[in-house]
């Protein structure tokens, strides 16, 4: 992350660690996956510039969502590091952090997702889209769940 915000510098608002590596006993394959909050357009196309020079080249906007970009970098020594480049608290943004933060604090659910995650992964192989659209519905609910339980701390305080 070190590297990163000394290449991006002032355009970065906030930098988290999110994906299944973020998640105590989560589990997962051996890719961290980094958010970048960037303030809009104008500064993720800066930063798309200045990301290709430590590696992350392969870039994909992703459709229907103008927040979000998806970056591939090198490996290095066996792990895999996933940029996604978003504006920062937009709703995609948010999402990454509820999702996180809820399995974090619920153990239990953290276990039903990566026991999804090892079925899902055995049946799409190397389809990462069909692999992706199944998990889908799993995390849509655990959203809906954790803003229910946010909602309810938020009523007693």
């Amino acid at each position: 992350m070190k590297v990163i915000c000394g290449v991006l510098g002032s355009r970065v608002c906030a930098i988290e660690h999110i994906g299944s590596t973020s998640v105590p006993g989560l589990g997962g394959k051996n890719i961290i996956d980094i958010m970048v909050g960037v303030s809009g357009p104008v500064e993720a196309n800066q930063c798309l510039l200045l990301l290709e020079r430590i590696g992350y080249s392969e870039v994909t906007p992703q459709e229907n969502n103008a927040d979000w970009y998806y970056c591939l970098g090198k490996r290095q020594q066996r792990v895999g590091y996933h940029l996604h480049l978003v504006r920062f608290d937009s709703e995609h943004w948010k999402k990454q952090l509820i999702f996180r933060d809820f399995l974090r604090e619920n153990h239990e659910v953290s276990q039903e997702y990566c026991r999804l995650k090892k079925e899902l992964a055995a049946k799409f192989g190397a389809d990462r889209l069909g692999y992706t659209e199944a998990k889908t519905g799993f995390i849509e609910s655990t959203l809906a769940c954790a803003r229910q339980q946010a909602t309810a701390q938020n009523r007693k305080h």
